[in-house]
């Protein structure tokens, strides 16, 4: 029987990527969802650090399900923003704004900053809580830089107004946003990917360990 496994999340399109670089990984895992395990009262994301709010997301998802729980917390930080909006990407443009809003106001912020101080980076940090209360997490950043304005219609986000600085060529030669690149594309640079995948070893381990039911 595969062992399960808990993305607390309900980004269905955060929860589909996560998904997709973890079975790429291998992994004999069942990846539940937030719906599969009840009524689950998401917590506030009140730390000022992306490890604080993912380890409490991953804490409140053992704790309501008894299962392993991965669950992550990202952002965009932008140089030129003093690292903002950080944590608080999500909800930029006020707690009841959607992806859009959220980016314009970024792009307002720095409408007259030139080109080559546009620099931001994509941070992510996976948090696994165990049952047992053995805790971990990693960390992923995507280097890039903020454009004038937003392209493309793949990805989530900010996507739309970020350039990754790996990002591979295009057929045009020209840059790409993130929402220009196909998944695969942005899977093998993304902050999150990173992320999953510095987490793979801890995951193979804590997955080869027997459980109760086992016994």
């Amino acid at each position: 029987m595969n062992k399960q496994l808990l993305l607390a999340t309900n980004n269905v399109k955060k929860l589909a990527e996560l998904r997709r670089i973890i079975a790429e990984q291998g992994l004999a895992i069942d990846v539940l969802a937030l719906a599969d395990v009840g009524d689950f009262p998401e917590p506030a994301e009140t730390e000022w650090t992306f490890e604080g709010n993912a380890l409490t997301k991953a804490r409140a998802g053992t704790q309501h399900s008894g299962l392993p729980t991965l669950a992550d917390d990202s952002g965009l930080c932008v140089d030129a923003l003093n690292q903002m909006p950080g944590v608080r990407s999500s909800r930029w443009a006020g707690p009841a704004q959607e992806d859009v809003a959220n980016l314009e106001l970024v792009l307002r912020q720095i409408e007259d900053v030139p080109d080559e101080r546009r620099t931001a980076k994509f941070v992510a940090v996976m948090a696994l809580v165990l049952p047992d209360g053995r805790e971990f997490t990693t960390r992923g950043e995507m280097p890039g830089r903020i454009a004038h304005g937003a392209k493309g219609a793949k990805g989530f986000g900010y996507d739309p107004i970020f350039r990754a600085d790996d990002q591979p060529p295009s057929p045009s030669g020209k840059p790409r946003t993130n929402a220009e690149l196909t998944a695969q594309e942005k899977d093998a640079i993304s902050h999150r990917g990173k992320a999953v995948r510095a987490m793979v070893p801890v995951l193979r381990k804590v997955l080869a360990e027997p459980s109760e039911s086992d016994s």
